[in-house]
């Protein structure tokens, strides 16, 4: 079995969404959402497929411009057993980082959700390392899940944040070719620190790269895995597949 914990496969990128996702058969995806407008979807998508489960929040990008009713909607279908989480949330300096206050407040308040109705966390975090494992540090509870999806720093805060019991998410740009920080990072660390995810559409592995991204090609990163860890690539899918399932207390 394969899961795919981090993807957005919504109907505005896929005009093929259904054949995207019977590809996966028996294999679990979690969709994420980002945008409050993508809930909605999220929620037909896990009540009509056995396979997909979701998680529901509001990414930093929407800091300045998210509403109540927004969070009022995700703690309402926080209810739901097949929302497996909140995310993804988080913190992205990137492009904006005159509204760090804000980006802050919210992720905060969406921590608290998840630590109220014991749902996983789902962290964004871009050109924020500190403020962000700062944050997750002080604001989540013990017993809270957490994983940083498509992790992308070094190998000295990756050591931090397995500390605090968080999971690194590993998808397609380890598999890029130039890529050498992530390559280290998988090498190093324990593969029980380890979830796959593909972040579709975007972030397709090779030999894909190029094309639009699905959650089907988590098979290549597991591969990856495999090859910088001298293992076989059953190992990955098994060992991973053990971790999702509890990170994201799965029912299957």
């Amino acid at each position: 079995m394969m899961i795919d914990t981090h993807c957005h496969i919504l109907k505005e990128d896929y005009d093929n969404q259904d054949e995207v996702i019977k590809k996966m058969k028996e294999n679990i995806i979690i969709v994420s959402s980002a945008s409050p407008k993508d809930i909605d979807e999220i929620i037909e998508l896990i009540e009509k497929y056995d396979n997909v489960y979701g998680t529901i929040g509001i990414h930093p990008e929407f800091a300045d411009t998210y509403t109540e009713e927004d969070i009022q909607k995700i703690e309402k279908n926080l209810k739901n057993s097949k929302i497996v989480g909140i995310g993804e949330i988080g913190l992205d300096y990137h492009y904006k980082d005159d509204n760090k206050e804000n980006q802050k407040k919210l992720f905060i308040r969406q921590i608290d959700l998840a630590n109220k109705y014991d749902k996983t966390i789902v962290i964004h975090s871009r050109d924020a390392k500190e403020d962000t494992y700062n944050i997750i540090k002080t604001y989540k509870k013990e017993t809270t899940k957490c994983n940083m999806h498509c992790y992308g720093y070094d190998l000295e805060m990756a050591k931090k944040i397995i500390s605090q019991d968080i999971t690194l998410g590993i998808g397609g740009i380890l598999t890029f070719k130039n890529e050498k920080n992530l390559k280290e990072i998988v090498k190093e660390l324990d593969i029980k620190n380890f979830v796959l995810e593909t972040d579709s559409p975007f972030l397709t592995p090779e030999p894909y790269r190029g094309h639009i991204n699905e959650p089907y090609n988590i098979k290549y990163v597991a591969e990856k895995i495999a090859e910088l860890k001298n293992i076989e690539t059953e190992k990955v899918l098994k060992e991973t597949t053990k971790n999702a399932i509890k990170l994201f207390n799965l029912k299957i």
